[in-house]
This record gives C-alpha cells, sequence and structure tokens, in this order.
C-alpha cells in the first residue's frame, strides 16, 4: 500500500474530492474508480486507506465527499460528483471507458442504484457497480427507487460486484445475499471482517468514526475488497 498524499480538488462549490493517482500499472490511462463513502457527513478520508491500496493496483481512485443528512439526503453531492468524474477522470490520466462506480455502506446503494436504474444517462452510467456492505432494499436517493425491487425485476445493465463481512453487525451479510439471489450472475466476495474491516478500517468510539486500521487479518481482508475494485476495472 502506498502513502502518497492525494490530490485535493473541488468537484461542485465547496464540495472537496481526493485524487489517488495510480502508483502502479502499464503507461497509459488508468482504469477509473469512482469511491463513495458511508452515511457520515463528508468523510472522504474513511475511505483513504482503501483508495491508496486500489491505486497501488493501478488504479485511479476518487473519492468525493457528501452529505447524507442534507434535505435531499446527499443526491445533488453523489450526482455532481459523478458527472465531475466523467467529465474529468481523463484529464487525470484515467480511461473513460473503464469507469467503475463504488460505495461503501449507503455509498454502495447509492452506487449501485445509479449503474443500474434505467433512467441513468448513458453518458454518467458506469462499465461496472460495486457495492461493499451495503444494504439494497430501500429507496436510494440518487434514482428514488428501491434496487433490489429494480434489479428483481429486469437484468443489470452493468456487472455487478458485491463485498460485505460475514461478522458485519450493521448490516448483516444476508442483507448483500438477498441481492445477490436476485442478480445470481453478480460476483460475491465474503470477507472475515466487520463493517468497518473490508475498507481497510476499524471503528473508533472514541473519535466517532472509522480511522486506519493497523491488525493484519483486517488489512488483508480490505486488501480482497481492493482487488475485487481492480478486477471490476478490467485488471487482472
Amino acid at each position: 500500500m502506498t502513502s502518497t498524499q492525494p490530490e485535493v480538488v473541488p468537484y461542485a462549490d465547496g464540495r472537496l474530492l481526493d485524487v489517488h493517482r495510480p502508483t502502479a500499472g502499464a503507461a497509459g490511462p488508468a482504469p477509473v474508480v469512482l469511491l463513495w463513502h458511508g452515511s457520515g457527513p463528508d468523510e472522504r478520508d474513511v475511505m483513504a486507506t482503501l483508495a491508496q491500496e486500489a491505486a497501488g493496483l493501478g488504479l485511479l481512485v476518487l473519492v468525493p465527499d457528501w452529505r447524507s443528512d442534507r434535505e435531499d439526503r446527499g443526491r445533488a453531492d453523489l450526482l455532481a460528483s459523478l458527472a465531475f468524474a466523467r467529465r474529468n477522470a481523463a484529464a487525470y490520466g484515467g480511461d473513460p471507458e473503464r469507469f467503475v462506480l463504488a460505495g461503501w455502506s449507503l455509498g454502495g446503494r447509492e452506487a449501485v442504484a445509479v449503474a443500474t436504474h434505467p433512467d441513468t444517462p448513458a453518458e454518467l452510467r458506469p462499465t461496472a457497480a460495486v457495492g461493499i456492505a451495503s444494504a439494497y432494499g430501500r429507496p436510494a436517493a440518487t434514482t428514488g427507487d428501491c434496487p433490489l425491487d429494480l434489479l428483481a425485476a429486469s437484468p443489470s445493465p452493468v456487472p455487478i460486484r458485491l463485498v460485505h463481512g460475514t461478522t458485519d453487525e450493521v448490516v448483516p451479510a444476508e442483507i448483500t445475499r438477498q441481492l445477490h439471489a436476485v442478480v445470481p450472475t453478480a460476483e460475491l466476495l465474503e470477507l472475515p471482517t466487520d463493517h468497518a474491516g473490508v475498507i481497510m478500517t476499524a471503528y473508533s468510539p472514541e473519535a466517532q468514526r472509522c480511522l486506519p486500521a493497523t491488525d493484519p487479518d483486517t488489512l488483508n481482508a480490505g486488501r480482497r475488497t481492493a482487488a475485487v475494485l481492480a478486477r471490476a476495472a478490467g485488471l487482472p
């Protein structure tokens, strides 16, 4: 894992996004991952360890802040970050033809919802989606619809990959299994870790947020999540 600090750029008025450039891989444009954090407001830092690990595999990883506590539940932030990433990924050395939309926890529901919704414009739709430790049975802020219901009714327009910790007490793994049951073509990876561990973090009650993990087993689980992002983007 690299410790290179990301470039911080605005993606909308007063809204920031971290650009984690690839630190490995072949010359030329890199596959892109837009990675949405969970429900905590403006917690792009929580995703930094996973983003750095993914960048070390050759990915350009963009991680925006967003706020689920806004009146629109974060819809404007999320869609603005997607439009920005689609519009500017090439300028950061990314390949727009390999563009993964991914998210953790609440961000994962939104990522799968946008990626698979029939009304998502072609210019915004990613080439794959990854949901990490997420729940899919409630309406998404971005689309207004429930991803589980829509995917039970019609096939996904893009490949889906799913990751969940088997000891997750925040969002039980059974919830992701429900989505896998209606989309059996989706890759499902279950890891021996908890809600925070799948993204290489550990929850700190004192800080009231997830912080970078140090436990080797947790780090190993998170590395496997990063590998899923890489495969979703077309890397070996």
